[in-house]
C-alpha cells in the first residue's frame, strides 16, 4: 500500500510540475521583422509576458514565444524545451502578396496561428463550432470529380526546415503509386491563382501547407505528408478520399486575431486547453 501511494504521489506531483512548466510564462522572441515585431508586441502584452531581442536571448531553459523561422528565431527555436510558435493562420489570414520570391504582407487583418511545441495543429480535439462560423466561409459538400492532383511545393526555406530538399521528386513517385491522375504542381509564384486551379482538382497535397485547408472547404480533399497532419488522410487512399470537416472547429480554436492576442483572449484560451 505505502509503495502504490508513493508511486500515486509521484504522478500526480510529475503532472503538478509539467502543468506549471506549461504554464510558466514565456520570453518573447522579437526580430527587427515588422510581422514578427508586431505579433510578438501583441503576444506579450496580451500574456504580461517579457520580450527579448532574438540577438540577445540566452536562456535556453525558458519557455518562449516568436514569430515566424527566419532571423535567428528557428535556431532559438531548436534549443529550447518548450515553445509558442505563431503564424498565419488557417483560415481567413491577412492578405498577401508573393512576388520576387518575397512574401508582402498588404495588412495584418487576418487571423494568426499559435501553436504550442509545434508549427501548425494537428486538427484533432472536440471543439465547439462558435469561432468557425464567426469566419463566415463558404464550406462546400466535397467534390466527386477532377481531373488532377496538386502537388503543393513547399518553399526552401520549409523545405530546410523539415530537411525534405527533393520532396517534389519523392512525392510525386508517391502519389503515382496510387493514382494515374495527372499532377500539377503549384507553388507561391504559380501564375494560375489556387482558387482556381481547386475548381477541376481531385485532391491536394502538400508538406505541410495551409493551403490544404483551403482546399479541403472548397470541396477538394488534402493529404499531408508531415507527420502532424498525416492523419488527415493517407495517400494510399486518394482515389477514395474523405474530408472530414470536424476538423475546422479545431483549427479555428488555434487562430487568433491581432486583437485577441493584444487583449489576452488568445492567451487565455491556449492556457486552458493545454493545461486540462
Amino acid at each position: 500500500m505505502r509503495y502504490l501511494y508513493s508511486v500515486f504521489s509521484f504522478s500526480i506531483n510529475n503532472l503538478l510540475v509539467y502543468k506549471l512548466n506549461i504554464m510558466q510564462k514565456p520570453i518573447v522572441i522579437y526580430t527587427d521583422h515588422i510581422m514578427n515585431r508586431t505579433l510578438c508586441y501583441n503576444f506579450a502584452i496580451g500574456s504580461d509576458s517579457l520580450l527579448c531581442h532574438v540577438k540577445n536571448f540566452k536562456e535556453f531553459d525558458k519557455t518562449i514565444a516568436t514569430y515566424g523561422v527566419l532571423r535567428g528565431t528557428l535556431e532559438v527555436i531548436n534549443k529550447v524545451k518548450n515553445f509558442y510558435y505563431m503564424d498565419h493562420g488557417y483560415f481567413n489570414q491577412s492578405e498577401r502578396i508573393f512576388e520576387n520570391k518575397l512574401t508582402k504582407v498588404k495588412n495584418m487583418d487576418g487571423y494568426f496561428r499559435i501553436v504550442y511545441n509545434n508549427f501548425i495543429h494537428n486538427g484533432k480535439g472536440n471543439f465547439p463550432s462558435d469561432r468557425l462560423s464567426k469566419l463566415n466561409l463558404k464550406i462546400l459538400d466535397q467534390k466527386k470529380t477532377g481531373s488532377y492532383i496538386i502537388l503543393s511545393e513547399p518553399s526552401e526555406t520549409m523545405k530546410k526546415m523539415y530537411n525534405v530538399p527533393k520532396w517534389t521528386e519523392e512525392t510525386t513517385r508517391l502519389v503515382k503509386k496510387y493514382s494515374d491522375r495527372r499532377i500539377v504542381v503549384h507553388n507561391k509564384l504559380s501564375k494560375k491563382p489556387l482558387n482556381l486551379l481547386l475548381k477541376d482538382a481531385w485532391a491536394f497535397v502538400s508538406l505541410q501547407s495551409t493551403a490544404g485547408f483551403i482546399a479541403m472547404y472548397n470541396g477538394v480533399p488534402s493529404y499531408f505528408t508531415d507527420k502532424t497532419l498525416s492523419h488527415i488522410g493517407k495517400i494510399q487512399n486518394i482515389e477514395n478520399p474523405i474530408i472530414d470537416y470536424k476538423i475546422f472547429n479545431n483549427l479555428a480554436y488555434g487562430q487568433w486575431t491581432l486583437k485577441e492576442i493584444e487583449t489576452g483572449e488568445a492567451w487565455e484560451n491556449i492556457l486552458n486547453n493545454i493545461s486540462s
